[in-house]
C-alpha cells in the first residue's frame, strides 16, 4: 500500500465508524471504540484479501471491498457487544 492509499484508508474507515456513531449515538468513549473497530477491520479486511489474493473492489493498491466487509462485521461486533450493561 502506498501512503496515500493508507491515509485514504483510515479516511474511509473513520467514516463508516463515524456514521454508526451519528446513527446510534453514544458518548465520547463509544465514538473511539467504532473509530478504532472500524480501523482494525478494515485493515484487516484488506490484509486478509491480501493474503489471500482475492481481487473483490479493488481501488489501487486497496482490498476496498474487503476493507469494507472486515469494517461493518468489527463494528457490528463491537456494537452489540457494547449492548450489554454492566450488573453491580
Amino acid at each position: 500500500m502506498t501512503f496515500p492509499a493508507i491515509v485514504f484508508s483510515f479516511f474511509l474507515a473513520a467514516f463508516f465508524g463515524s456514521l454508526l456513531h451519528l446513527w446510534r449515538g453514544g458518548s465520547l468513549g463509544k465514538l473511539l471504540l467504532y473509530l478504532i473497530l472500524s480501523w482494525v477491520g478494515f485493515f484487516g479486511g484488506h490484509f486478509l484479501a491480501e493474503i489471500l489474493d482475492i481481487k473483490f473492489i479493488d481501488v489501487g493498491t486497496i482490498h476496498m471491498g474487503f476493507g469494507i466487509l472486515g469494517t461493518v462485521v468489527l463494528l457490528g461486533l463491537g456494537y452489540w457487544l457494547s449492548l450489554i450493561e454492566q450488573q453491580n
